[in-house]
Parts: structure tokens; sequence; C-alpha cells
């Protein structure tokens, strides 16, 4: 075929290159069902037949007259198969988060006029079944599981004739890289959501962009764990990558079962966001700690080695030798965790500490770190496997046919067909948001060496304390991360005399250091009142003040009781912090540490 131009041109590209017996798996009643290319290829177009039926249609294909079709589901094959089968009809996919709240869902099926939804579970129909009748643009909603009384996705799927077909490869000829995708509403840290519309052409330059630059080479032979959301632009970014380049997709069940299927599928590779990394390595961590005598000595000797480990400067033959015998003896037992299959992991999304990609890294998991915003589809930097192409504590070097600069102030700005056509029906946030053709990305960074990019802050995150110094709070959390009895922390201070934080405990690993010594540890709250682990915490704060100026260190700081989460409200769906909200819903803690 020619040259791919539209996302879905992805199965007719897997057809002619490398038709795959299981272009897409999930594990169904226990077994795992893989499909293959020409089951998906067939699926896709009698779906885009049955949607058309009901009425869907891309009409004139202008972003008014195009149907908004939205889907609210986990991980699953059903989920590609409708976005591409809404995007044969020239409709736009508005994907939404199965955690957002009823409040945004109602938000979002209001401003996209959406008409139809798909949603997988009798849970999530439950939510759509709330915020309905306040929404007359829905026609009908369809689920993936068996529900009892309501439409299964199975009954558009009706065998379509082959003038209904040519029917519809003749309108599907017609839509052209430029025509509208999908909207996709970022709910972000502050504000209403807002919706980020991406062309044909926008997603699938960042695809084959980042297919050249990281690479990403043609491997039908390989397989990938899909886990993170498919409503996250990087997973459906990446998805497009897989399809192709002819690796297939196995999704995991759930977050909780990532470790199951991992042994199971034995993949080559996955993409994740740093807070699941962070998981990993703290369980990991757990049963490091819960070894007794030389095992226990030799984990954590191999976990120190991992620290100091560089992937651009050798360290001599005797921490290369060590290396290789940590490797031997206990980082495989890492690896086969892990499926022992794995040849590299991509992060992206949010900040990721460098000592879990050093550490990974050394033993023999290599992690490549990238970044971009939804808004440039979303790839701007990534780490590349090759020789003097990936640094660690950067985002890499600029993607090929990336286009950016550095404001004055370090704000990130990028051009290219990547960046967004958008924000939808708010022309006045996207005049501020894309100026004379620079996406201007709200983010700080620096280059160093001319080669590789560095985000050193969110610019609207940066604060100033009472005496006028500025102060940029990731950098500081992200240090104190790093150690194995911190789970989250945000530091706060704007328009204070010194800076203060508040800490939430790894309370598994503080429950086995209360133990050690004797100490209370029969609930989170009992463990944080206790002076003695208030004074651990003082210990480990001011060894990493040490590793800043004096402004930025942390004075005081209150520890919490319970981690934040997506349902709490304190993280977006990517798992990011929700600083605004954090700062209203902890605000007492906050006056301890001023008053």
């Amino acid at each position: 075929m020619n040259k791919p131009e539209r996302l879905f041109d992805c199965i007719a590209f897997q057809m002619e290159k490398f038709p795959k017996p299981d272009m897409l798996a999930a594990k169904e009643k226990g077994i795992w069902r893989k499909y293959s290319t020409s089951v998906i290829s067939e699926t896709v177009d009698i779906l885009a037949c049955g949607l058309s039926a009901i009425g869907v249609s891309g009409n004139d294909l202008t972003v008014e007259g195009q149907d908004k079709i939205a889907i609210i589901s986990n991980n699953r094959p059903e989920w590609l198969m409708t976005d591409l089968a809404v995007q044969k009809l020239g409709a736009v996919l508005v994907p939404i988060y199965p955690t957002t709240s009823n409040h945004e869902i109602e938000f979002i099926f209001r401003d996209a006029s959406v008409k139809y939804v798909f949603v997988s579970s009798a849970e999530l129909f439950e939510k759509i079944r709330q915020v309905r009748p306040g929404i007359p643009s829905i026609k009908n909603v369809y689920t993936f599981d068996k529900i009892e009384g309501v439409d299964h996705w199975s009954s558009l799927l009706h065998t379509a004739t082959e003038a209904k077909k040519n029917e519809l490869e003749a309108f599907s000829k017609t839509i052209r890289p430029e025509h509208l995708a999908t909207i996709i509403y970022t709910s972000g840290t502050t504000g209403t959501p807002k919706g980020v519309m991406l062309t044909h052409n926008n997603i699938i330059s960042n695809v084959m962009f980042a297919k050249e630059s990281f690479p990403f080479e043609d491997r039908p032979d390989f397989k990938v764990l899909s886990f993170l959301p498919l409503n996250h632009i990087l997973e459906r970014m990446v998805s497009y990558i897989y399809m192709f380049s002819g690796i297939g997709i196995y999704y995991a069940e759930s977050f909780d079962t990532i470790g199951a299927n991992l042994l199971e599928v034995k993949p080559n590779l996955f993409v994740t966001v740093p807070r699941i990394l962070e998981k990993v390595y703290e369980k990991i961590m757990s049963k490091g700690a819960s070894l007794k005598g030389i095992r226990r000595t030799l984990f954590f000797w191999a976990v120190e080695l991992g620290k100091k480990y560089d992937n651009n400067n050798s360290q001599g033959w005797w921490y290369s030798f060590q290396l290789f015998l940590a490797n031997k003896i206990i980082f495989n037992k890492w690896r086969e965790a892990l499926g022992n299959n794995i040849k590299y992991v991509v992060v992206g999304g949010a900040a990721c500490q460098i000592r879990l990609l050093r550490i990974f890294s050394s033993a023999g998991i290599p992690v490549y770190e990238g970044y971009g915003p939804t808004e440039n589809s979303p790839v701007i930097s990534v780490n590349r496997r090759g020789k003097g192409l990936c640094r660690f504590g950067t985002v890499g070097p600029v993607l090929n046919g990336v286009e950016m600069r550095l404001e004055s102030d370090g704000e990130i700005c990028v051009k290219g067909p990547s960046v967004m056509k958008g924000y939808y029906k708010r022309p006045d946030l996207t005049a501020e948001t894309i100026i004379d053709g620079w996406l201007h990305t709200g983010d700080i960074g620096v280059m160093e060496d001319g080669k590789f990019l560095r985000i050193t802050d969110r610019k609207k995150e940066l604060f100033k304390t009472s005496g006028g110094k500025y102060v940029a709070p990731a950098a500081i959390e992200n240090k104190l991360k790093e150690s194995r009895f911190i789970e989250q922390i945000i530091v706060v201070g704007s328009e204070m005399k010194f800076v203060g934080a508040l800490i939430v405990p790894a309370f598994s690993q503080l429950a086995e250091w209360c133990a050690q010594h004797g100490y209370d540890k029969s609930s989170n709250l009992s463990m944080i009142q206790n002076p003695a682990v208030i004074k651990f915490y003082r210990g480990i704060v001011d060894e990493y003040n040490q590793e800043f100026n004096h402004v930025e260190q942390i004075k005081k700081f209150e520890l919490l009781p319970q981690d934040w989460s997506v349902e709490g409200g304190e993280l977006t769906p990517k798992l990011s912090i929700r600083r605004k909200i954090i700062l209203d819903k902890y605000k007492s803690y906050i006056d301890k540490i001023y008053n």
C-alpha cells in the first residue's frame, strides 16, 4: 500500500506487511484469546457498517459535522476495534477515563454533544445511566460485557453486504490526514476539562517520528503488555506504533494482575508511567527487606551497585565484574518477575526518578524516558536506543521531525505536524497556547550538551517565597521520593518565609521499620504520630536538604495518614498530583506548618 496517512490504515498496512495471529489479545474466561489481523479487519468493517446503519457519520467531515462517539472502558480489543470503526466513518472518538467523575463526564458529553456511548462494564453503565437524563444528544449506550436489558455491542455486528462494505471503503478513501480523529479531554491538575482536537496527521506523524527516532523496528515476533489506560494519549499513540510495527498487543486484565500477566505473556516491552515503575520497585524492595542473612546482604549490595550505574561511562573492570555477578545472582530474579523477555521499557507522563532509571537499566531492563503533552500527540522527545543517545535525568533528544525552541524563561515550545488542531470550542485557549504555529507547553526545560532535553519544572508550579526567591517544587519532590520511606510528597511555601512539605510515608516500609524498633504499627495514624517516626523522617529530609540551596530546603513538614489517589481526587487519571486540590484539601496541615 501507499504511505499510511490515516490511523485506520494500520489494518491494511499490517495485512500487507505482516498479517498476525495475535494482532490483539485479551484474557477471556481465564484463557488468552487472540484476534488475528484478518479477524480485526473484518470486525472493524462490520462494526463500521453497523454504526452507519444507526446513523453514525462524518457528514461533511468538518469538526462540527462529525459525530462524536464516547468510549469509557478498560483496555481490551473492543476498545481499538471501536476506535478504528468510528474513524472509518469519519466520526470522532471521545475517550474518557473510567475513573472520571460523573460531574466531568456530564460536562464532556454536553460539550462534545456525544451521540453514542460505549462502556465496558455494569459499573460504568450505571455511571452513564445516572448522567444520561441531562444529555439529550445521547441516542444509545452499548456495552462490551453482556448486561441484562442493555444493548450489547455485538448487536451492531450484523454481517454487512458487499455493497455496504464497498460503500464504506469508498467513503473512507475521502477521509484526509487533516480530518479530526479524536477529541481527548484533559482534566489536567486544575480547572475545567479541555478538549484537545487531534487529526489523523497529528497522531500518525508522531507515530512515524517516534518509530524512526527511538527506533521501533518492525518486529512481528514481538509482544507487548498494554496496561496504561488507552484514554492516555501515550498508550493510544504507542498502540499505533505496535500495529504499524507488527507487534502483538496483549491487554493486562487489570492493574492488580500486571505481575501475573507479565509472567504469562512474557512481553518484549511495555510502556508505563513512573508511578507504576515506582510501585514495582517498592514491591521488589519490600521483598528484599524481608530476606535474612547473606541473601539480604547480597540483595542490598546489588541495589547499591545499581544506583551507581552510568550507561554512558565505564566505571572500570572491578565495577563491571561486580555488576556481572549482581546480574547473575540477584537481578536475574527481577528479570524473571517481568517475564524474563523484556528488551526495553519506555516511561513517560511525569518525571521518573533517576535512581529507578539507573537500577532497572543496570539489572538488564533498560528504561528510556520520554516527554510530551497531549497537545503534541504527544511525544516531543525521548531517550533513544543507541550509543550516546540516552542520558539519565533527561527526556532525551527531540524527535526527528519536531522543531523545538526554549523561550527566554525556559518554556519549551514546539512546532510541527504533531501539534494539535486546537482546543474544541475554545479558540481563546487555542490562541493563548499556539502562537505563530508554536505550541507553548507550560513546561520549563534546559538543553544539555545541545542534545538532551531536561525538564526542570512546570511554569505554573514555580512559586516565590515571601523573600522573593523562586522555588521549583518538582525537582525537590523527585529527589525526596528517592527515599524508600517516602511514597508521595508535595512541596509548599508560596509567599511564605520558608519551604515546607506534605509527606505521605511508604507505609509498608515504615511498618517494617517500626516492627524492627519495637514501635506500634497497628495503624497509619499511630505510626505518623510517634515522635520517633517524626524524628526519623526529619533525618531523611535533612539528608536530602544538603543537595539544595538554603532557600529550597524543607524547614518543616507534616506526615499524612493516607495515600493520595485518583478516587480521592488528589491524582489525575494518569497519576500526576493535582497540586491545587491537595493544597485545598490539606489546608489544615499546611496551616500547622506555618502557624
